[in-house]
């Protein structure tokens, strides 16, 4: 008996490794609850009377990346986007012509709480509380025009993974009409690689670090991982002795340097984003990051880090916009739609943060990072000075809205 309990036990880890889950959706599903641990979730389950309403779907399960199998359709002209936790696109408009037309699509998605170990936690804020991206749960949004969804299959996967650091321009925003590149980057990437979103609203690289996100990171980090970093926008205005571009900054950067690398794993930096900031000719911008660029780039050349240049990118993306369009790409909204004119030049609508993620992207093929092997094959090749018409973007609105700012600016 005691033979076969050690057993057992030595099997446990294998046996949860393995553990999947599959869900018939054309059948009746539960409300979301604890005791069942999966079901529909945030809003009413769907409803044959109205079949373009969205829903949530979410499934109890450890931290971990989970690849998941959808397969969509099964009605005629079915328009659906699927985004996981805090709204990360993982496909979109996915559609079916005929009724029993079907279409299957696979992604990984990492599930994270803010549990480090038995004594340590991240440091999350209490904005941060709500997001879905730090409970217990891995949640699909499936959305769109008609959204249509035959079945769910979930399991755990062994693949790299990209971890994001950063702040508002980062982070998976989790309401609309916010956004960032951190969760349309998503987009691009097979099911043979998963992206983690640490990044938060109002950081720097000192309370990042300060917040225990990097340790959370580091607690999952290995060899053939990829830990991207992007400050400035908030370490620019910390004012303690000592603090500015040249030493302070380049003091943190230089910690994620030397433990991403203890760990085996690689680091890329990212300049930080441009501000919508136009000069008095309302046709080239003016850098309002200051020195925060140039220190990062020294970093990078002596200690052999590569860099995406966002900086560079967002400048020219934001100057081909024009002084006017450009305010498509950011929050710019009249006071009819979200109940409070909203006028924000540093942080990205959906349309923006797409298009800052495929300039993310085309820093790693011009880096010739491996991770572009993982790429979908529908991935065209992207220039800034000719960015995807605002006018034909299509977005699939989430439920989940806020007017406040995010932290930060």
């Amino acid at each position: 008996m005691k033979k076969k309990l050690l057993m057992l036990l030595a099997l446990a880890p294998t046996m949860l490794w393995a553990q999947t889950f599959d869900f018939d959706l054309t059948k009746a599903q539960p409300v979301y609850n604890d005791q069942d641990g999966y079901g529909y979730d945030l809003l009413p389950a769907p409803d044959k009377k109205k079949p373009t309403e969205p829903f949530y779907f979410s499934v109890k399960v450890p931290d971990g990346n989970y690849r998941v199998k959808v397969v969509l359709g099964g009605k005629k002209n079915s328009n659906t986007t699927v985004r996981a936790e805090g709204r990360r696109l993982m496909m979109d408009n996915i559609t079916t012509s005929k009724a029993k037309d079907t279409q299957t699509v696979e992604f990984v998605v990492n599930k994270r709480s803010p549990q480090i170990d038995d004594k340590t936690r991240v440091k999350i804020k209490d904005r941060e509380k709500d997001y879905l991206a730090w409970d217990d749960r891995l949640t699909l949004e499936f959305n769109g025009p008609l959204p249509a969804v035959q079945s769910i299959h979930i399991e755990k996967a062994d693949v790299p993974t990209i971890y994001l650091c950063g702040n508002s321009t980062v982070v998976d925003q989790n309401n609309e009409p916010w956004a960032s590149w951190g969760q349309m980057i998503t987009r691009w990437f097979g099911p043979e690689v998963a992206v983690s979103n640490h990044a938060e609203s109002g950081l720097t690289a000192r309370t990042f670090i300060g917040s225990f996100r990097l340790d959370k990171i580091l607690s999952t980090l290995k060899k053939g991982d990829y830990v991207f970093v992007e400050f400035g926008h908030n370490d620019e205005k910390e004012k303690r002795p000592g603090d500015g571009a040249w030493y302070h900054y380049q003091y943190q950067l230089k910690i994620f340097v030397d433990q991403v690398r203890a760990k085996g794993a690689e680091i890329v930096f990212c300049t930080p984003t441009q501000r919508r900031a136009f000069n008095d000719d309302k046709k080239t911008l003016r850098n309002t990051h200051g020195d925060f660029p140039a220190a990062m780039c020294e970093v990078a050349e002596r200690e052999g880090v590569p860099v995406i240049d966002l900086n560079a990118m967002t400048k020219t993306l934001f100057e081909t916009l024009g002084f006017e369009d450009s305010k498509r790409a950011l929050v710019h909204y009249p006071k009819e739609m979200y109940g409070r004119e909203l006028a924000d030049n540093t942080h990205f609508n959906p349309y923006g943060a797409y298009e800052v993620a495929k300039c993310v992207v085309m820093g790693m093929k011009q880096l010739r990072l491996p991770l572009i092997q993982y790429l979908r094959s529908d991935w065209q090749d992207f220039d800034p000075a000719h960015p995807d018409d605002w006018k034909t973007f299509q977005w699939a609105p989430s439920r989940l809205v806020e007017n406040a700012k995010p932290d930060g600016n």
